[in-house]
C-alpha cells in the first residue's frame, strides 16, 4: 500500500474545496497514510511548498469558502523542465498518490504529468537527483481528480464542487431583487456566471421564477428583443408586478454575436420607454460558505479519492470522480475533458440540441419546463383543445419547504395543458368543508420562493367517518383528479381512501402523491421536497453552535428532526463536521456510549476545544439527547462542559433551497404527465412518484408497503446509510476497525 499521498487545489476556487481536502487528509490519516498539503496548486508543487498535514490542520475549514490550500497559475508548469521539478519534489517526499481538485484545465494537466512519469524518473536518475533504488520504488504516480467548478460544466458528473453553493447565491439574490422590483413594478436584468455552460442561468431562472433567460446552449433567435418584451408585457398583464431576466455572461445569439446585459436593457428601453436595472453578481457567486450539499458531496468525493488512490481500478488510466444519482462515479479523465470541451464546439457549429443533450437529460427537460412556466397563457403557441379537466392540489402531512413551489408549478403547467387547476385550503378538513377555489396563473405568482404552504397543510389522516364528506366534496366540485403534495400521513390517507372505493366511488379518480417531507422518510423517493432546505437550516444552526461552543471548551449535543429516519442527522453531521452521530437505524448500545464518552474525554485532554454530537430525535427510547448529555457531562471532570439543544422547527422554516425548488418542479412535471396518461387511457389509479437513480418512477399505492417499513415509518431501502463510514473517517474516531469502502460506479456513458 502507498505510504504517502498529496492533495492540492488548482484553478478557480469553489465552495466545497475545503471539505474535499479535509476528507482526503483525514481519510488518509485514518488509513495510516502520510498526507501532504500543497500550497497554491501547480506553483506550490514546482516550488516544493508542501507541508505534512495533521488532523488539526483541517479542523475548522469545512464551513469556510475558498480553499485554505490556495491556488495560483504557473507558467513554468507548461514546460518539461518545470514539471521535472514537480516530480523531484514529490519523490523527495516519497509521494506516490496525488489528489487534484480543480476545473477541466487543471485536471487535464495531470494527465501529461502522469504519462511523463517514467521518462522523468529516468532523467532524474541519470542526473543523479535520485537513486536507481528510489526510482524502482516509485514506478507509478497514482492521480485522482475531483472537479471543482461553480459552472457545473464537466460532462459525466451530475454536479461539480461549488455549483450548488453558487446557485444558492444567485437564487438568494433573485429573491431579494424580486421583492424590491415588485414594490416598484420594475424590470431587472441579472447577469450570472456561465461563460460556456448554461446550468446556473437556467436553473436559477426556474428556481427564482424568472420571466426570460439567455443561455449558451439555447441562444437567442432572431427577433429575440420583440419576443422578450412581449413575454414581459403579457406577464405584467397576467398579474406580475416585476420582471426578471437572467443572462449568462457568455450569452450569444444564434449567429454567435455576444448579448450583454446592457444590450438587453437597451432593447427593453427602446421598445417600452422604461429603464431596466442591471445587476451583475460577479464573484459573489464564487464566495461564501458552502451549501450543505457541497459539504457532504465534497466530503464523499474526498473519502472516495483516497480509496481510489490506494486501490485503483486501473492504474494505467487517469480518472476523475464525480457523482451520478448521489453515488460516486469513476470517469476516464481525458474522455470527460474531451467531451466537455466538445460542447463548446457543438454550440459554435450551431447544433444546439446536441449541446443541450450533452449537458444531460435533466438539463434538456428543464429548458422545456422553464419555457412552459414562464410563458403567460395568452402566448401559448398551441392552446390545448378538448375537454378540460379539473385537477385539485392538496397538501397533507407536516410542513415541508417547497410545497408552494410545487403548487405554483402544478398550476402553471396544468394551465398549459388546458386544465382548470383548483386549490384546496386546509388539507383534508378543508376539502370536507368545501374550501376549494380555482387558481389562476397570476394567483401563484411569487410562490416559488415563499416558505410555508399557502394552501395550508395538516397532519391528521381522515377517519372513515369523514370519507362521506370528502367524497361529496369531490363530486360537488367536479374534481377529476387529485395532486397530493405531502408526507407520510398523506400517503397513508390516500392508501386508506383507496381501500374504500366500493363504498365511496368518488375516490375512483386519478390520484398522484408527490413526496414532501423534511424527514426524507417516504417510499419510492431518494429525496423528498423540503429535505435539502431542512438540511441547510440544520447545518446553518450547527455552524452557529460550533462558534459558540469553541469559545468555551464545550461538548454540544444537538437533536435533529427525522423521527426514526436518520437522514438529517447523518448528513448534517457530515456537512457540519460533527464527531458523533446517533441514528435510530443503528441501535446504539450502552457499552458503545461508554466507549464514546471515554474517547470524548481523551480528545479534550489532548487539547480539543469543541466536540459536536448530533442525535436523531427518536434515536433510542432510552439513550436520547438528555441521556447522552448527562453521560458526557459525568465523564468531563471539569475538563469541559456539556450543553444540549433540540434544533426544533427552524428546520421546517425559511425559503426553500434551490434544489428543493428544482426537485418540486421536476416531480410535479412528472406527476402531471402521469395524470395526462391516466386521462388519455381512461385509468383511475392512485400512485406515488419519486426520483430514484435519477429517474422519476411511478408506483401504485396499493403496493406501498412493499417499499415502506411501517413499524419505523421509513423506507426499507435508504441509500444514504452507505455513507456512514465517511463520518467515522473524517471525524478521526480511533476505533480499531477497517473502513467500509463506498461503492464507486464505472461511468458507462456521459449522459446525465
Amino acid at each position: 500500500m502507498l505510504k504517502s499521498i498529496a492533495v492540492m487545489t488548482s484553478g478557480g476556487d469553489s465552495p466545497g474545496m475545503n471539505a474535499a481536502a479535509r476528507a482526503v487528509a483525514r481519510t488518509a490519516l485514518y488509513e495510516g497514510v502520510t498526507v501532504w498539503g500543497i500550497h497554491d496548486g501547480y506553483h506550490g508543487l514546482l516550488e516544493g511548498d508542501m507541508f505534512k498535514m495533521e488532523s488539526k490542520d483541517v479542523g475548522d475549514i469545512i464551513q469556510r469558502g475558498g480553499t485554505f490550500l490556495g491556488t495560483a497559475r504557473s507558467h513554468r508548469w507548461r514546460t518539461p523542465e518545470g514539471r521535472q521539478e514537480g516530480y523531484k519534489n514529490l519523490l523527495e517526499r516519497n509521494i506516490e498518490g496525488l489528489c487534484v481538485i480543480g476545473g477541466d484545465g487543471s485536471l487535464s494537466g495531470t494527465e501529461e504529468f502522469r504519462t511523463e512519469w517514467a521518462q522523468h524518473l529516468s532523467e532524474l536518475v541519470d542526473e543523479g537527483a535520485i537513486s536507481a533504488q528510489q526510482a524502482q520504488l516509485h514506478q507509478r504516480l497514482y492521480i485522482v481528480g475531483l472537479v471543482g467548478s461553480i459552472d457545473n460544466d464537466m460532462v459525466g458528473t451530475d454536479m461539480t464542487i461549488g455549483a450548488d453553493s453558487a446557485l444558492h447565491r444567485i437564487v438568494d439574490a433573485i429573491d431579494q431583487i424580486s421583492s424590491t422590483a415588485a414594490s416598484h413594478q420594475r424590470t431587472f436584468v441579472v447577469e450570472v456566471m456561465g461563460r460556456h455552460c448554461g446550468y446556473l442561468p437556467l436553473m436559477s431562472a426556474v428556481a427564482g421564477g424568472a420571466d426570460y433567460v439567455f443561455t449558451p446552449e439555447d441562444p437567442a433567435r432572431d427577433g429575440w428583443e420583440d419576443e422578450m418584451v412581449e413575454r414581459l408585457k403579457e406577464g405584467r398583464a397576467a398579474g406580475r408586478r416585476e420582471s426578471i431576466i437572467i443572462v449568462a455572461e457568455g450569452a450569444t445569439d444564434r449567429a454567435g454575436n455576444p448579448i450583454s446585459s446592457q444590450d438587453i436593457a437597451d432593447a427593453f428601453k427602446e421598445r417600452t420607454g422604461e429603464d431596466a436595472r442591471i445587476t451583475i453578481l460577479g464573484h459573489v457567486q464564487r464566495g461564501g460558505v458552502p451549501s450543505a450539499y457541497d459539504r457532504w458531496m465534497s466530503t464523499l468525493l474526498g473519502f472516495a479519492a483516497v480509496q481510489e488512490i490506494l486501490n485503483p481500478a486501473d492504474p494505467d488510466v487517469a480518472t476523475i470522480l464525480g457523482v451520478r444519482h448521489n453515488r460516486v462515479t469513476r470517469i476516464p479523465l481525458m474522455e470527460a475533458v474531451h467531451q466537455t470541451r466538445g460542447v463548446k464546439d457543438l454550440i459554435k457549429a450551431g447544433d444546439f440540441a446536441a449541446a443541450q443533450a450533452a449537458r444531460g437529460r435533466s438539463f434538456t427537460a428543464m429548458v422545456g419546463i422553464n419555457q412552459l412556466l414562464s410563458t403567460p397563457p395568452t402566448l401559448a403557441e398551441n392552446p390545448p383543445s378538448g375537454s378540460a379537466k379539473r385537477v385539485a392540489i392538496i397538501h397533507a402531512g407536516g410542513l415541508a419547504p417547497g410545497m408552494n413551489t410545487a403548487a405554483r408549478a402544478a398550476v402553471r403547467l396544468g394551465i398549459a395543458k388546458g386544465w382548470t387547476m383548483l386549490g384546496i385550503d386546509g388539507s383534508w378538513a378543508g376539502l370536507a368543508d368545501n374550501q376549494v377555489r380555482e387558481l389562476t396563473w397570476d394567483d401563484v405568482e411569487g410562490w416559488a420562493f415563499h416558505g410555508g404552504a399557502e394552501l395550508g397543510t395538516r397532519r391528521p389522516v381522515p377517519s372513515v367517518n369523514e370519507y362521506y364528506a370528502l367524497g361529496r366534496a369531490i363530486e360537488r366540485n367536479e374534481i377529476d383528479a387529485l395532486l397530493v403534495v405531502g408526507g407520510l400521513n398523506a400517503y397513508l390517507a390516500v392508501k386508506e381512501m383507496t381501500s374504500e372505493l366500493d363504498r365511496y366511488p368518488a375516490f375512483r379518480i386519478p390520484i398522484v402523491l408527490v413526496p414532501a417531507s423534511i424527514d426524507n422518510n417516504l417510499p419510492g423517493a431518494e429525496l423528498a421536497i423540503g429535505t435539502d432546505t431542512a438540511l441547510n437550516n440544520a447545518v446553518w444552526a450547527l455552524d452557529r453552535i460550533k462558534e459558540s461552543a469553541a469559545a468555551s471548551k464545550r461538548c454540544f449535543v444537538a437533536e435533529l428532526m427525522g423521527r426514526r429516519c436518520g437522514y438529517l442527522t447523518l448528513m448534517s453531521g457530515i456537512a457540519s463536521g460533527a464527531e458523533y452521530a446517533y441514528l435510530n437505524e443503528e441501535n446504539t448500545t450502552l457499552a458503545e456510549i461508554d466507549e464514546d464518552a471515554h474517547r470524548l474525554r481523551e480528545t479534550f485532554e489532548a487539547g480539543r476545544r469543541l466536540f459536536l454530537v448530533v442525535v436523531n430525535e427518536e434515536a433510542d427510547a432510552h439513550y436520547n439527547r438528555e441521556f447522552l448529555a448527562n453521560v458526557f457531562e459525568a465523564e468531563s471532570d471539569g475538563l469541559y462542559d456539556v450543553r444540549s439543544s433540540a434544533l426544533g422547527h427552524l428546520q421546517q422554516g425559511g425559503a426553500p433551497s434551490p434544489y428543493d425548488r428544482l426537485l418540486a418542479t421536476r416531480l410535479v412535471f412528472a406527476a402531471l404527465g402521469e395524470l395526462d396518461s391516466q386521462f388519455s387511457q381512461g385509468r383511475s389509479q392512485a400512485v406515488y412518484i419519486g426520483d430514484v437513480d435519477n429517474t422519476i418512477q411511478v408506483r401504485p399505492v396499493d403496493r406501498m408497503f412493499d417499499d415502506l417499513d411501517m413499524a419505523n415509518r421509513r423506507p426499507f431501502d435508504q441509500w444514504w446509510l452507505d455513507l456512514r463510514p465517511i463520518l467515522t473517517a473524517v471525524s478521526m474516531q480511533s476505533q480499531p476497525r477497517e473502513l467500509e469502502p463506498v461503492t464507486i460506479m464505472q461511468a458507462e456513458s456521459f449522459n446525465h
